[in-house]
């Protein structure tokens, strides 16, 4: 009978310390939390308050003038984003590809060890990196210097994201398809990457998302630009470079637009994730 008291003590003891730790983490979550929501809270108080059909409208223009807007900005941030996203989703792809076919090989782990390397190197230093490579030689800040900082910083990010996909289907898949006759190159193309497209694809859109809102890479290599510019040879505009000047700026007008800018850089931001979020359980295959 007492052992039996005993045990019921320890069980109710059990469950009361596991009940006191999920509440501990619930609330170390929601103070790690919170502070997030207060910065999205102010940012889209502050940013709908300011915000207007002119922002996608007009262009920069000098404080004083009517009818200021981010259009070129808006135009910039799509060029280099698109355009960086595009060189490092091929490139990844296919670093990725190889890292998970030469796994155990002494290839693998320098390759590896590159790509998370990179993708720790913090975002400034790549723009340094990409000023020494592009604007110096080039003598003149470019759209092309500040989208090879982007493709540089996107890379990793699909490069591991597809290693680890295409690492987790089955090999049997792809025995099944050679055994059946099937070209190795057509096995890849045809079977592996449909079978990882989610997470190929995640990992692009990530990718993407994190791109889009660095400022300090483009301050080395785009620069900014007042006007609109469709040429990857001359300095362009991005969104997040119109929020860091304006926001330097000591004019309040300014300062709305900034608001504005990064309301629209958030809600793109936002935008991408949930495309992610949705484009994974949409083309996830079980196995």
């Amino acid at each position: 009978m007492a052992a039996k008291i005993s045990k019921d003590n320890n069980l109710i003891l059990r469950k009361t310390k596991n009940k006191l730790f999920n509440i501990t983490i619930i609330f170390l979550s929601l103070v790690a939390i919170l502070p997030l929501f207060f910065i999205l809270g102010l940012i889209v108080k502050k940013g709908i308050e300011t915000f207007s059909i002119n922002l996608f409208i007009f262009n920069t223009r000098p404080v004083g003038e009517p009818e200021n807007g981010i259009l070129n900005a808006i135009i910039g941030t799509f060029l280099m984003v698109i355009s960086s996203s595009i060189f490092a989703s091929i490139f990844g792809i296919i670093i990725g590809l190889f890292l998970s076919e030469n796994k155990g090989k002494k290839i693998y782990i320098p390759v590896r060890l590159s790509a998370e390397i990179i993708q720790g190197i913090p975002s400034i230093v790549i723009g340094i990196i990409a000023y020494i490579i592009c604007v110096k030689p080039m003598r003149h800040f470019s759209a092309f210097a500040g989208t090879v900082a982007l493709f540089i910083m996107m890379l990793p990010y699909v490069i591991i994201n597809t290693e680890e996909t295409i690492s987790r289907i089955p090999y049997t898949i792809k025995e099944a398809a050679i055994a059946l006759g099937v070209p190795y190159y057509k096995t890849i193309i045809k079977v592996i990457l449909p079978s990882g497209i989610s997470g190929i694809l995640s990992g692009i859109l990530v990718g993407i998302a994190r791109i889009a809102g660095e400022t300090a890479p483009l301050l080395f290599t785009a620069f900014g630009n007042q006007f609109l510019s469709l040429s990857f040879n001359k300095p362009i505009n991005a969104i997040p470079l119109v929020i860091f000047n304006y926001t330097m700026s000591p004019y309040p007008e300014l300062h709305k637009i900034a608001w504005s800018s990064a309301f629209v850089l958030v809600l793109f931001v936002l935008l991408i994730n949930i495309t992610a979020k949705f484009g994974a359980k949409k083309w996830k295959i079980e196995y």
